[in-house]
């Protein structure tokens, strides 16, 4: 079975790029600072910032679904990156290098398993979790911080 891993446009957040503090904090957004690497994985780019380099902490709806499932909850974009575009059954290094919660869910939201992995192991668990037909796509989180990281659908 293979896969797709999908990084997030950063045409969702480009309204906030460059913006000051208090234009930031009305938005709900911050930005911060990178202090250590790894440690500040940009969904844009599916790349952890450099140390020193500036990004945004915004709230995202990562699952806008009629059900209980529905989620959000904060991400870091760096301003101005190029949204990653990995080949087919490709986990990307700041993917792999974290443990990572997978999520499957179905047509209508629901959850359908999830289980957590290694991410040098996402690979087995991704393909796992798409034996069942029931599932249409899946979330990867960082597993410790509970963010939203990515989504994958079947190629």
């Amino acid at each position: 079975m293979n896969f797709q891993i999908s990084a997030l446009s950063s045409e969702r957040f480009s309204h906030m790029f460059g913006k000051d503090t208090g234009t930031l904090a009305r938005l709900g957004a911050v930005r911060v600072v990178a202090d250590e690497q790894p440690g500040f994985p940009c969904r844009v780019s599916l790349e952890d910032a450099a140390v020193g380099e500036s990004l945004l902490l915004v709230n995202y709806e990562h699952l806008p679904v009629n059900s209980p499932y529905r989620s959000r909850h904060a991400i870091f974009v760096r301003e101005g990156a190029a949204m990653a575009q990995p080949a087919v059954n490709e986990v990307p290094q700041s993917l792999a290098s974290r443990l990572l919660s997978i999520r499957a869910f179905d047509a209508d939201g629901m959850l359908v398993d999830s289980d957590v992995v290694d991410g040098r192991e996402a690979d087995l668990l991704i393909r796992k979790l798409f034996e069942d037909e029931s599932t249409r796509y899946l979330h990867i989180h960082n597993a410790k911080p509970g963010c939203y990281a990515a989504r994958v659908e079947r190629a």
